[in-house]
């Protein structure tokens, strides 16, 4: 259901939690959240959305495609 495009940090974890990603955790500078050997790093909370580039970077990470995106 998430639109491609700029997000909240907090629908971005919704969104890979309903994906079947577990946390986030804490670790080093970022939190993280893991599904099987995959591994997304959550970006620190700031002001502002969570833009398109870093989206992309983000799934690419997760292993999730834009359309297996804008299913969930």
């Amino acid at each position: 259901m998430p639109v491609f495009g700029p997000i909240s940090r907090r629908e971005l974890i919704r969104a890979l939690q309903k994906a079947g990603f577990e946390g986030p955790f804490s670790g080093g500078k970022h939190q993280f959240m893991r599904k099987g050997d995959r591994t997304a790093r959550i970006p620190n909370p700031h002001s502002g959305d969570i833009g398109t580039g870093l989206l992309s970077r983000l799934l690419k990470q997760a292993g999730i495609s834009r359309e297996e995106w804008e299913q969930l």
